[in-house]
């Protein structure tokens, strides 16, 4: 089975495809670890996109999908896989499409901003020893000390609450249009986010499987 994970920043959307990844025992394919591992291979299209990066420039989407149509004959492939990142604007899938890569489902992970910048903007790192906490769900004995080291904790950049908005606007003005391709061709199944992992991993594997 070939997928599509889509989701917003903080959707879960990586770990619900992490999930069905051992699930269903096929691979997460990511753009970035797939462009690294493209350009360490030398292969053709690899030396095309470090030649782009070299210069600054932005990997072109056919560098691009030429590099995961290789990728999907790798052995680990043959049961299917799971793109996560890719594609991300609907030029990127008609592309996909055209090249011949047959996609089976999108699943979209679902939650609501609201909620996304509560677990977002909530977020604190050890500046130390890098541990994760969360003023709301998973707090410090003392305000802005590490449990573990005795650290100082903070927000990072891409969690503070005005990046936050950023990054939600740019993935609805990008992804809603390619929620609506997907739909249209019938491939499209949305799994609303629930509290606990557990439940959202739960519905996740159901439309997967329906």
């Amino acid at each position: 089975m070939n997928l599509i994970f889509l989701g917003a920043p903080g959707a879960g959307k990586g770990t619900q495809a992490e999930y069905i990844s051992e699930e269903l025992n096929i691979p997460t394919i990511s753009t970035g670890n797939m462009l690294r591992a493209a350009v360490k291979a030398g292969t053709d299209y690899g030396l095309k996109a470090k030649e782009a990066m070299d210069s600054g420039a932005l990997v072109s989407d056919d560098i691009v999908i030429g590099i995961l149509k290789d990728r999907i004959l790798e052995d680990d492939c043959k049961n299917g896989f799971i793109l996560d990142g890719f594609p991300r604007t609907v030029v990127q899938a008609q592309a996909l499409d055209n090249m011949g890569v047959t996609i089976d489902k999108v699943v979209e992970i679902n939650v609501a901003d609201e909620k996304i910048q509560q677990r977002l903007s909530g977020r604190r790192v050890c500046e130390s020893c890098g541990n994760s906490y969360h003023i709301d769900f998973k707090p410090t004995k003392v305000d802005g000390v590490c449990d573990a080291c005795g650290g100082k904790t903070v927000i990072r950049k891409d969690d503070e609450p005005a990046t936050v908005l950023s990054r939600l606007a740019t993935y609805h003005e990008v992804t809603a249009p390619l929620k609506d391709y997907y739909q249209a061709q019938g491939k499209l199944v949305t799994v609303d986010g629930q509290e606990e992992i557990a439940d959202t991993k739960k519905l996740t594997l159901e439309a997967v499987k329906a």
